[in-house]
């Protein structure tokens, strides 16, 4: 992001504090997102870590931009001290199961005391409440719920798993930071807080608008496989290419259409590509013509081209793709891989990231700026500047 002229980073988000109560996946996603954008974050991890992250946790990109402090919140000094940082604080997000944090002591009613205009933002995958709010689960768990899963995969073939894409970070860390920073814009208007519920099922639900539409159209049937956007078109669709890469087609205007035929160099006749009877053939047509040449082949045919159609890239491959490498979408630097920030602003351009901290690096500096006791607090074991 761009200094001011104090030298200090600043953002859309500079001057808003966020306290981000551990947790992992989709709050860390979301506290990483809101300190792309200039927030100052401070995280609050145990000791000990979560046991999750695997390897060295100053890799864990999602920390980035963050201090993080150690403090045992089962010890009351170091409750008080996350109450203290609550005084000043503009957000908490935390991402237990319901009942967790108030057993702690550090619920939302709790936190207002200290701070009315407090924005608590809650990530769970099931909700604050419902029949499953205090059952476990996973993204896997939510999406499968919402239907979203059941719709990604081959006609015939069992769902296929999105990563954590859809469940955690789409429909959970998303929706988070956008229920914080809806809810801040209420805050510094009223002068109140309240409770951002952002659950994964929820948000998982509500990326499948888009689709609930087209079922209320009769466009699209509740089946895997079998419609436009899902792989059932030929004309959106991947295939295998003669070196055992992949070409992303995705031609859904029929001009597109027309020039990825013409790309393919396929004698068919364009006007069919909505006809559902011939899809298997021109499926079959498309796939023999991609299957006889190279990604790298077919890349060069088509990218001058507007077929919509793209090599499917690894990870590592993305990093040095010129587009990409262009506007900075992912970094390597040193073997360190991690995305560029997401959006971007026109007032704030931002060209290098400090590595993630390791939990507890910041602990003492945080504690000494709330003015509190950091080597009783060490002495105690409530907080540590190491996991």
């Amino acid at each position: 992001m761009n200094d001011d002229s104090s030298g200090m980073v600043t953002g859309p988000l500079s001057g808003i504090r966020v306290i981000e109560l551990g947790g992992m996946g989709p709050g860390p996603f979301a506290g990483m997102a809101l300190a792309d954008m200039g927030a100052e974050v401070i995280r609050v991890e145990r000791p000990g870590g979560l046991g999750v992250f695997p390897g060295d946790p100053a890799l864990d990109v999602t920390n980035r931009g963050k201090k993080i402090v150690c403090l045992d919140l089962k010890r009351p000094e170091a409750v008080d001290a996350v109450l203290s940082m609550v005084r000043t604080a503009d957000v908490l997000t935390e991402g237990s199961r319901p009942g967790v944090v108030e057993r702690l002591g550090l619920g939302p009613d709790v936190c207002w005391e200290y701070n009315p205009a407090l924005v608590y933002g809650r990530m769970t995958g099931w909700g604050q409440e419902g029949p499953l709010s205090q059952r476990a689960g996973h993204d896997l768990s939510y999406i499968a719920l919402t239907g979203a899963l059941h719709g990604i995969g081959e006609s015939g073939g069992p769902p296929q798993i999105p990563m954590n894409l859809v469940g955690d970070f789409g429909g959970g860390a998303t929706y988070l930071v956008m229920g914080v920073l809806a809810a801040l814009l209420e805050a510094r208007a009223t002068g109140r807080g309240q409770v951002v519920d952002a659950a994964i099922v929820d948000g998982a639900a509500h990326l499948l608008a888009g689709t609930h539409g087209l079922v209320n159209t009769g466009t699209w049937r509740d089946e895997r496989g079998v419609n436009m956007l899902d792989g059932g078109a030929p004309y959106y669709a991947v295939y295998a290419t003669a070196d055992g890469g992949h070409m992303a087609v995705g031609a859904i205007e029929p001009k597109f259409f027309a020039q990825l035929l013409v790309g393919l160099g396929l004698d068919l006749d364009a006007s069919a590509q909505d006809d559902r009877a011939r899809w298997p053939e021109i499926r079959r047509r498309i796939a023999e013509v991609f299957a006889g040449r190279t990604r790298a082949e077919w890349t060069e045919v088509f990218e001058p081209t507007d077929a919509c159609v793209a090599p499917v890239l690894s990870m590592m491959e993305a990093a040095s793709h010129p587009h990409v490498a262009h506007r900075s979408g992912v970094r390597v630097d040193d073997g360190f891989v991690q995305p560029g920030p997401a959006p971007r602003f026109s007032r704030h351009g931002r060209e290098e990231f400090e590595r993630p901290h390791r939990p507890g690096a910041d602990t003492r500096t945080v504690l000494e700026q709330l003015g509190l006791d950091v080597d009783a607090l060490l002495a105690s074991g409530a907080a540590r500047e190491d996991v």
